[in-house]
């Protein structure tokens, strides 16, 4: 099946175009204290907090404070940070390559759950692989959940980014390793596209940077 009336396209960043790993998080705090972190932080649910934070609600000195509870007195934020930004690994060139093939051919976005850490972090990781500062010259705009206030799988984001970019629901793709932010995306009119594993990413396009969606 081939989306051939296909403009715009809405990319994930986490397990799409960056490559992540929950498990060295998940390792990380529970070496640090916390036995069962995947009780309240997976890809699938999180606690509040984690949602917040995504949010921009609360501020990152609150987040370590929120986490501290969970973890030994002499635990320092600054091991919670590292623990935190394990899970960032790299920006692959294959991701970069993709991105430019594709500029001239469709309106390019990109839609992130993230919060003020890991933007940190996956921009220091970014600039020190590649010599890149952003990642706004890929892309037409990038949204980050902790900076608009807005989350998938929340239908509302993306009404928001539909309607800033004057886009066509049935004529935007958007690409995600999450069945729920995919099934929001759905309910917008968009098309959505789950991936199992980041690599597939490259699968969704052919040579000459089109879409080719078995």
């Amino acid at each position: 099946m081939y989306l051939n009336n296909i403009k715009n396209v809405i990319f994930d960043l986490g397990a799409v175009l960056f490559t992540i790993d929950y498990s060295l998080t998940i390792k990380s705090f529970e070496a640090l204290g916390i036995h069962d972190f995947t009780s309240f932080f997976s890809k699938k649910r999180q606690d509040s907090i984690f949602d917040q934070y995504e949010l921009g609600a609360v501020s990152t000195s609150q987040f370590l404070k929120r986490i501290k509870e969970y973890l030994p007195e002499s635990t320092s934020n600054n091991d919670i940070v590292k623990a935190w930004n394990a899970m960032l690994l790299k920006f692959p060139q294959s991701s970069i390559e993709l991105l430019k093939g594709l500029r001239p051919n469709y309106r390019l976005f990109l839609l992130s759950n993230t919060n003020a850490l890991h933007f940190s972090s996956f921009h220091d990781i970014i600039y020190k692989q590649h010599g890149i500062s952003d990642l706004e010259r890929f892309f037409e705009k990038v949204y980050y959940s902790h900076l608009i206030g807005m989350r998938k799988p929340d239908k509302k984001v993306f009404e928001y980014v539909l309607e800033e970019n004057d886009l066509v629901p049935s004529e935007t793709l958007f690409i995600d390793d999450s069945p729920q932010h995919v099934k929001g995306a759905k309910e917008t009119g968009i098309h959505g596209k789950l991936l199992e594993k980041e690599s597939a990413v490259l699968n969704l396009f052919s040579a000459d940077y089109k879409i080719a969606i078995q």
